[in-house]
């Protein structure tokens, strides 16, 4: 057993050769500033690793899987990369950390669904599809109820080749506030849930459509609220969007293919950063970074 659970290296002490860093059983934290290091995470202060190494302590399993998953998505084709997410996301679920998250909940789980019309609103115009997540009081939870939604118009897309574009917003206060809380637990199988996420993925399906499909989000982007939107071919963040990854709390890493599609937009590093500190992205840093391609006040979405 590791004597840490990280590996704190300033950026002249870690070693160049990529193999390396693979066989780290933990993840590594290069401190330095201006240079690229081959490390799992690259801050610019000795504090700022600190801060990572507590948060790594505090749930080591999820830790380790996060930069063992990132490592191995950067070498792979997308779909098998969401694969690989899946497998250790199927893990944690198992895992002694994401119990004891569970087990603290002072409700049991119980499934989410029912609102004002349907959980994701749909409208034509031409060869445009509008849609729109409709749960603003559940304040746009990834529920399965939204999942299945959301599988539904997504597969629509790929088999319709005359929608030619997808506008896709979200109604209320913000985009999406990520997995819904309250159903987490309800999948003991955790087998069965790597098969259903193979099966009933959403952005596993927009990766497909990627290049037809336009998000525009707003104030918070949180867990699968940003990964889902990440997948698309082009995102407009309104200037008062956040982008959050906060999983490790609860045990776990990304799991609606995050690990993939916010990497791949931000590289592995930064995605590390943001699960591994579990702080907010701004709008401005998320252009910054291509986390997002736009920062809008608004785009031309009909009423």
């Amino acid at each position: 057993m590791p004597d840490t659970d990280s590996l704190i290296l300033p950026l002249a002490e870690v070693p160049a050769t990529a193999d390396w860093l693979l066989q780290q059983p933990m993840p590594v934290i290069a401190v330095g500033a201006g240079a690229v290091a081959n490390a799992d995470v690259v801050v610019d202060s000795a504090r700022a690793a600190q801060a990572l190494a507590a948060n790594i302590a505090r749930q080591p399993a999820a830790a380790l899987a996060l930069v063992q998953v990132l490592r191995a998505v950067e070498r792979l084709p997308l779909e098998l990369a969401l694969n690989v997410e899946s497998l250790a996301y199927a893990t944690l679920q198992g895992g002694a950390g994401h119990r004891a998250w569970l087990q603290a909940r002072q409700a049991p789980p119980a499934p989410v669904a029912g609102g004002d019309g349907a959980a994701v609103q749909l409208s034509r115009e031409g060869d445009v599809i509008y849609a729109r997540l409709n749960r603003p009081r559940e304040r746009n939870s990834m529920t399965v109820e939204m999942r299945d939604a959301l599988v539904e118009l997504l597969e629509l897309v790929i088999l319709d080749t005359s929608i030619t574009r997808v506008e896709l917003s979200a109604a209320g206060a913000c985009f999406s506030v990520g997995g819904e809380l309250r159903e987490f637990g309800l999948a003991t199988d955790t087998a069965e849930a790597h098969r259903i996420r193979s099966l009933c993925l959403p952005g596993r399906l927009l990766a497909r459509c990627a290049d037809r499909v336009h998000c525009f989000v707003h104030s918070a982007c949180l867990g699968s609220g940003a990964e889902f939107p990440a997948f698309a071919g082009r995102v407009t963040a309104h200037p008062k969007s956040f982008f959050q990854l906060p999983e490790l709390e609860l045990g776990l890493i990304p799991g609606a293919g995050g690990c993939v599609s916010i990497s791949r937009r931000i590289g592995r590093q930064r995605t590390a950063w943001m699960v591994l500190s579990g702080k907010r992205v701004t709008a401005a840093t998320a252009l910054g970074w291509g986390l997002v391609d736009a920062v809008a006040e608004s785009v031309d979405l009909p009423v």
